[in-house]
């Protein structure tokens, strides 16, 4: 099973997206990392490796929103013990559409690599249909 960490400098963006995830994907793990530990802007790496450590999952795909989501999730998955670092993978996709992409793949039973996948190609699906 796959689970999601998602990590924003906003704590209403990273809960919005959970929501997000959540409402179309059903069961599938997501944990909210949003803000910095006071309640402000910024990015938590605490939140971050609890967030990690407590996923009931096989593997876990962290996406970040911007800057120094990306240097805390990086900081914090090379201080893990080697058995937790090897179930944990940085996506590198759009925040919000990467991570609802891989949440609906997980939700299937798919795995990591699928998951990952169907973030990436998010990357590269226009939003508009224009000459249809």
């Amino acid at each position: 099973m796959v689970g999601l960490v998602l990590v924003s400098h906003s704590r209403a963006i990273a809960e919005g997206t959970a929501e997000l995830v959540r409402h179309m994907a059903g069961e599938v793990e997501v944990v909210a990392v949003g803000g910095d530990s006071e309640g402000g802007l910024g990015t938590d790496p605490d939140g971050i490796l609890a967030a990690i450590e407590g996923m009931g999952t096989d593997e876990i795909l962290i996406f970040m929103d911007i800057g120094s989501a990306v240097l805390s999730a990086e900081t914090v998955v090379d201080m893990l013990e080697p058995e937790t670092k090897e179930k944990v993978r940085l996506v590198d996709t759009p925040f919000v559409e990467g991570a609802f992409a891989a949440g609906v793949m997980a939700s299937t039973g798919a795995g990591g690599d699928e998951c990952v996948e169907a973030a990436m190609e998010a990357r590269t699906e226009p939003k508009l249909h224009e000459g249809e």
